[in-house]
């Protein structure tokens, strides 16, 4: 079964650090990018940072500056730190890949299951 998988989230004070990570597992022949998400009750899921299959990065407005994504050389995990943390980056931040389960095959996008970050003294 190809799933991505988040961990890292949890509860921090205003500028705090955290560390996600998204592992993909399963039988997939590649990934081209991939990128992280936030998403909050009412409000429109929002891309948080992307990364390429050439490295190049990009992030939202909000988090330039204290966000970096980054990817392990195996290439099946990326990362999202995150520092000086703050109420309004509290979230469901999910992870998701464009893969491709085969050589003939179109990518395809997948969503992790996501995981809670919450920002609060």
């Amino acid at each position: 079964q190809v799933q991505l998988v988040e961990s890292g989230g949890g509860l921090v004070q205003p500028g705090g650090s955290l560390r996600l990570s998204c592992a993909a597992s399963g039988r997939i022949f590649g990934i081209n990018a991939w990128a992280w998400y936030r998403e909050t009750a009412g409000k429109q899921r929002e891309l948080v940072a992307g990364i390429s299959s050439d490295n190049s990065t990009n992030y939202a407005d909000s988090v330039k500056g204290r966000f970096t994504v980054s990817r392990d050389n195996g290439e099946t995990t990326i990362y999202l730190q995150m520092n000086n943390l703050k109420p309004e980056d509290t979230a469901v931040y999910l992870c998701n890949a464009a893969i491709r389960l085969r050589f003939n095959k179109p990518y395809q996008s997948l969503w992790g299951q996501g995981t809670q970050v919450t920002v609060s003294s």
